[in-house]
């Protein structure tokens, strides 16, 4: 994924990156289909959402680009439809940017501390969600 990003003009994707792009998947999937896309909980850290399982399998490459992973999830039509919608509306932002867009976010800035073990509550994500996704 992160050597086909660039090709289509988008940064790297690095561990922090993901992040982002995995809040961003789960925020609009909880609020298209009312159910998530994953069943890990999203936490508010310093950075932004994070989904630690995540973040701790792809810790070991810093903030270099991840490897291309070729395993296949098999979504349904209209999931693997919009998952491709929002990839493309934040593909082109780098890590730092989509950091500093979450930090202006009502589901991160309502989590307080922004720490390891601070979750974001899925009804917070997907309330505000769903009014992102009216107004596109």
């Amino acid at each position: 994924m992160a050597d086909d990003d660039i090709a289509n003009g988008g940064d790297n994707i690095t561990n922090l990156k993901l992040q982002k792009l995995l809040y961003y998947q789960q925020g609009y999937h909880l609020a298209v289909f009312d159910t998530p896309l994953f069943n890990e909980a999203v936490e508010a850290w310093i950075y932004g959402p994070v989904v630690p399982v995540a973040y701790d399998y792809f810790q070991q490459f810093g903030a270099t680009s991840l490897p291309v992973n070729d395993d296949v999830i098999v979504l349904e039509d209209r999931e693997e439809s919009l998952f491709y919608r929002v990839f493309d509306a934040f593909r082109d932002f780098s890590a730092i940017g989509l950091m500093n867009k979450t930090h202006t976010e009502y589901p991160w800035l309502s989590v307080k501390p922004h720490d390891r073990g601070s979750v974001i509550p899925v009804e917070t994500m997907k309330s505000y969600f769903k009014t992102k996704y009216c107004e596109n």
